[in-house]
């Protein structure tokens, strides 16, 4: 197991350039856990002692308002890591996570990564990045929030997933989810993707949609 839990740190970009040995030394200190989908991975508020891979499945980082109100900050998949915001400030979770789908998570000791970044400059560039990127990725979600109408805030969601060569996106998510996405409900996000229908650019077929027309569509989101 351990050499399996030290080739899925060598997969993520910020574990990437540390050498083997350090790899070796994060995987004896990491542990794997499977969740359900739906199953709550941290709340904020949460001591922020982990650095979280996704190995397998997807999961949603959200917000929530005192009323129950849902935004979705980003869907991560396999590959991907976060909680490492509180390897630069040590601070709690600021946010919760819940598995999008049925997944499997690997948790690495806070202290050993930034004890990792401390030591290993290539790796605490990584996390510089990692950090630059999610500030990058948040600016233009609430930019995307004011500025644009949920429909096209939509047209971007779609256009950012991964499409097959058919053009299909397996979403993973209901309609729900991706309204919480999105920022609106589920019947404002369901006439989007009717009107989206009519005009021919896509195709839904349950929680799979279809792109048939991806420049029309990105002309519409302002891509």
């Amino acid at each position: 197991m351990p050499a399996d839990v030290t080739g899925v740190l060598r997969e993520t970009g910020l574990f990437r350039s540390a050498p083997a040995e350090e790899l070796q030394r994060l995987a004896g200190a990491a542990r794997l856990r499977d969740f359900r989908r739906g199953q709550v991975v941290f709340t904020a508020g949460d001591p922020s002692d982990t650095v979280i891979v996704v190995v397998s499945g997807s999961v949603k980082v959200v917000v929530r308002s005192a009323d129950g109100g849902e935004l979705t900050l980003t869907v991560i998949g396999p590959g991907g890591l976060f909680g490492e915001l509180g390897v630069a400030d040590s601070g709690t979770r600021s946010t919760d996570a819940e598995a999008l789908t049925d997944c499997r998570l690997l948790f690495v000791p806070r202290d050993q990564v930034a004890d990792l970044c401390s030591r290993v400059p290539s790796v605490g560039y990584a996390l510089t990045t990692s950090l630059a990127a999610m500030l990058r990725r948040l600016t233009e979600a609430a930019s995307d929030l004011v500025f644009l109408d949920l429909p096209r805030r939509v047209a971007k969601i779609l256009l950012g997933q991964p499409r097959d060569g058919a053009g299909v996106i397996q979403l993973g998510m209901s309609q729900e989810e991706l309204a919480h996405r999105a920022g609106g409900t589920r019947q404002s996000v369901n006439a989007a993707l009717r009107g989206f229908e009519r005009r021919g650019w896509i195709e839904v077929h349950g929680r799979a949609v279809t792109v048939r027309q991806a420049e029309a569509l990105g002309r519409f989101a302002g891509n």
